[in-house]
């Protein structure tokens, strides 16, 4: 790894990321570019229906007044770059806004702007042509808050090319954020597809904040002082390697195991990551510890792109809410079952009495009572638990009666009934939120590029398709070397592991500790297994994937997020803690591997 070398900080992971990110990069030597990553799928709704009440708005607001605004002089200064997708659906309102903001500061600022994601002018066009979601099949939704077609990296890198000192975006794919940087930087081209794929690596790897460098790591006790958590910084070379690491003297952690995780999370097939620029094989990727909080990442494979965008449609259907109830005391979450059933037993009798008809949906779960284990779930005689039931109708007059009703357990009910909804707890009645997904050829939407108000041209995509065919699928590992291994213990002494939700699904990948150990976890964990232990969830079935690079598993387990994150009513909507409970999972080893674990493993 030799020549130019491009530093970028991952700055943002979410809307409700920390502020403490980008004084900590800014402060990283030749730091060259920050990225911030605000918009996950259920955001573009909210941005929707901020929208609808100030057509002026539709945008990240903590975008400039938190993360950018305290810095202005210090970037221009430094010369370093920020790109956002805070632009959401107002991306030219938030560059209007930053030069404003900038003119005041006296901040002389080149801003670029890239859209032309947002279909929203074409919705009866489009669903005329009678689109099904790509997942469910179910029909094109009635009503539209938004609808948005993931764009790639070359408008990013067209607007840097013009000199933007920043780049603000609309829905473009997570990883294009730091995939755009590259392909100015090193003049990858469209039919570099190996290039393109490690750059969305990269991507992958900075977009999600602290959770490269020890966010959410499964040894947790391993990663220091979470307080001043190292955000990630990608040094990035032309041939498409990357070095993670992390600003000097922050907390945090930049593993082996911390980079694997991140890399498998939210990953479906991991020979067929799709993204707009090109397609993407992480199964042989190798990473190697180079040094403190120093991980080098490579061997990255790409394909031709597909010949569509990913569109996702946010809509509304009918009404929820949730109420949050605390309860202390002796046999608290049998009293919370018990309060459950009752307020709902008591809402339905009201329904009925005005004929509203019945709770299309209800959900309980008592916190404290391990509901989200299902079958797994052990006798707890906890003194505190929360019960948590929520509820959806058609009818907001039917979630009304409720939630009314629902406060009133405080005084007539179980014993230890504190305030709940009452101090903030749950969710006020308010509609549901859903999200629809479809594909739709690339001609159809064409992304623009501004910068500095002037209009940019740019050259995306070649002429080759990617096609199913061109994956290779690795051969299975080797069996257990024990022909009967005869002790059991937990996943968690033998591999990392991490979770994440894509809309009615989710993933667990699980990395080997050490490669040898790889067969009896893979023997261990059968597709039918993994979905027998996930039973409780109704998952209709599991799809395991290999990755001999990085001697990983990963597993994606089908329908069974209640919807996705914007719709299931479920404590873990985002599939957080899905690997945790897999952690769990009893492996057969040999004796000797029993006897080499450490207790803490």
């Amino acid at each position: 790894m030799t020549g130019k070398i491009v530093k970028i900080g991952g700055a943002a992971g979410a809307s409700i990321d920390s502020a403490i990110a980008v004084p900590q990069l800014l402060g990283v030597p030749g730091i060259n570019y920050l990225i911030f990553d605000y918009l996950g799928e259920g955001a573009m709704g909210l941005f929707a229906k901020l929208q609808q009440a100030d057509p002026n708005s539709g945008y990240m607001t903590d975008f400039i007044d938190v993360h950018v605004a305290p810095y202005m002089s210090e970037l221009k200064a430094k010369g370093v770059k920020f790109v956002a997708n805070a632009g959401a659906l107002n991306p030219r309102g938030l560059a209007t806004a930053l030069a404003k903001r900038a003119d005041e500061l006296g901040v002389a600022l080149k801003i670029g702007v890239v859209d032309g994601d947002d279909l929203r002018g074409r919705v009866e066009e489009l669903r005329r042509e009678g689109h099904r979601d790509m997942f469910s099949g179910a029909p094109f939704p009635d009503t539209v808050l938004s609808i948005n077609a993931y764009l790639g990296g070359f408008p990013i890198a067209a607007a840097l090319a013009e000199g933007a000192d920043i780049v603000v975006t609309g829905r473009v794919v997570d990883s294009a954020l730091i995939l755009g940087p590259l392909i100015h930087e090193f003049g990858w081209k469209p039919t570099d597809y190996d290039l393109l794929a490690a750059g969305t690596a990269a991507g992958h790897l900075l977009e999600c904040g602290a959770q490269s460098t020890g966010g959410t790591f499964t040894d947790w006790r391993d990663v220091p002082d979470w307080a001043h958590a190292g955000y990630p910084v990608g040094e990035c070379h032309a041939d498409g390697t990357i070095v993670l690491t992390k600003p000097e003297g922050s907390g945090g952690l930049c593993s082996i195991g911390t980079v694997a995780e991140q890399l498998l999370y939210e990953v479906s097939d991991p020979q067929s990551y799709i993204v707009p620029d090109v397609v993407c094989d992480f199964s042989g990727v190798r990473l190697e510890q180079i040094g403190p909080d120093r991980v080098s990442v490579r061997n990255v494979r790409g394909y031709a792109p597909t010949a569509t965008y990913k569109v996702c449609v946010t809509y509304e259907d009918g009404w929820r809410a949730v109420s949050v109830m605390p309860i202390v005391g002796v046999e608290a979450p049998a009293k919370a079952e018990r309060q459950a059933a009752a307020i709902l037993e008591r809402t339905r009798e009201m329904l009925r009495d005005r004929n509203l008809g019945d709770l299309r949906m209800t959900h309980v779960e008592v916190l404290a009572g391990e509901g989200s284990y299902g079958a797994h779930a052990r006798g707890t005689t906890a003194r505190e638990a929360i019960c948590k039931v929520a509820v959806e109708h058609d009818d907001k007059r039917a979630i009304d009666i409720f939630w009314r009703e629902q406060f009133s357990a405080m005084m007539n009910m179980s014993v230890g009934t504190t305030i709940g909804s009452l101090s903030g707890f749950g969710r006020m009645p308010g509609p549901v939120t859903k999200m629809f997904s479809f594909l739709i050829d690339k001609p159809r939407v064409l992304a623009r590029v501004q910068a500095g108000g002037h209009h940019v041209s740019f050259e995306a995509g070649g002429t080759d398709v990617f096609r199913s065919p061109m994956i290779v699928r690795p051969p299975a590992p080797t069996e257990p070397s024990d022909a009967d291994p005869v002790t059991t213990v937990p996943l968690i002494a033998l591999a990392w592991a991490r979770s994440g939700d894509k809309g009615d699904l989710f993933n667990v990948g699980v990395i080997a500790r050490r490669p040898d150990w790889l067969p009896y976890i893979r023997a261990a964990l059968t597709p039918v297994a993994v979905a027998e232990w996930y039973s409780h969830f109704g998952p209709s079935h599991v799809d395991r994937y290999d990755l001999p690079g990085l001697h990983a598993l990963n597993f994606v387990v089908h329908e069974s997020l209640a919807g996705g994150i914007n719709s299931s009513p479920r404590l873990d909507a985002a599939a957080k803690g899905m690997a945790q409970q897999l952690l769990e999972f009893p492996v057969p080893v040999s004796p000797g591997i029993a006897a080499s674990l450490t207790p803490s493993k």
